[in-house]
């Protein structure tokens, strides 16, 4: 069953933009895009709330996304939002039917 998670990062002045440009630019996200089980890994910016930027993260399956927490791209992912003092809230969302 497909799992789409939300993750909303917010920051101060303007960091968790710089944590998404940073992402994209250092080649993360397409690694991430890459990974066998990755449907979408998409940022948006919400219009209301310019500390904020949402991060749409799918995967085909519960072991898809196990191998993506457990792959060394998560201590990168961890080390930037460190850098740049980001806050997160997720939300987690299954497939019922297909």
């Amino acid at each position: 069953m497909a799992l789409t998670i939300n993750i909303y990062y917010t920051g101060t002045d303007g960091s968790a933009r710089r944590f998404a440009e940073e992402m994209i630019g250092s080649g993360l996200v397409e690694k991430i895009r890459a990974e066998k089980g990755n449907l979408r890994y998409d940022y948006f910016l919400p219009v209301d709330d310019p500390e904020t930027v949402l991060l749409i993260d799918a995967w085909e399956s519960e072991e898809a996304l196990r191998l993506h927490h457990k792959s060394p791209m998560m201590a990168e992912i961890a080390a930037l939002r460190e850098k740049y003092h980001l806050k997160m809230r997720v939300q987690r969302f299954r497939e019922i039917m297909k």
